[in-house]
């Protein structure tokens, strides 16, 4: 696999296509209080790039040019996170987004585990370690912090291509889409402090 760190941005000669995974890692789960260190992307070729931002000023055109193409599709994990940090601090909208976890979710009723560790065991055979989960990625980045990090995407084309199956044969896709749709809603409740269920009595 060819593992990339790049400082602040991506490079722009970087053929990206028209298909990305992407994963994000922060200082914490709040986003008033914990800053943005990473955005990790992979083409599907075996390769991961991992940007380690400034977090000063976050100037990365390259990046923020690639994640708000309505053109390239992304393919997250838990999308919901990523994306409220991401506007948050690189100030963007992203658009044209797969979920790996609202399609688990949807497909795989038949197991309460959507998290990547059991989908890429799952659907690629692979038992990886979460152990650099919550590890500090604000600093220098030990080789098994990249590992890490590279495995978060590494893995998402395939699995989305699966779960796609599983939702088609089941006729669950069309509820997948609409979902997505609600995707950047959901960030905006976040970003302005309704984090609780606003659907429940």
């Amino acid at each position: 696999m060819d593992i990339k760190v790049h400082k602040s941005d991506l490079p722009e000669d970087l053929e990206i296509g028209n298909k990305i995974a992407v994963d994000c890692e922060f200082m914490g789960l709040n986003f008033q209080r914990d800053k943005l260190c990473l955005v990790q992307i992979s083409t599907g070729n075996s390769d991961a790039h991992i940007i380690q931002l400034d977090r000063d000023n976050y100037n990365s055109p390259v990046l923020k040019k690639v994640l708000s193409d309505k053109k390239v599709k992304k393919i997250f994990h838990f999308a919901r996170a990523d994306l409220t940090f991401i506007k948050k601090y690189l100030s963007i909208d992203v658009t044209n987004i797969e979920d790996t976890k609202l399609q688990s979710k949807l497909a795989r009723s038949y197991t309460d585990k959507h998290g990547l560790k059991d989908l890429i065991k799952e659907f690629i055979g692979i038992d990886i370690s979460k152990q650099f989960q919550s590890s500090d990625f604000g600093g220098q980045l030990s080789q098994a912090q990249i590992k890490y990090c590279a495995n978060d995407v590494l893995y998402l084309h395939k699995i989305n291509d699966a779960l796609n199956k599983i939702l088609i044969r089941e006729k669950r896709y069309q509820l997948y889409e609409e979902c997505l749709k609600f995707v950047n809603t959901r960030v905006n409740l976040d970003l302005a402090s309704f984090s609780e269920d606003i659907w429940s009595h």
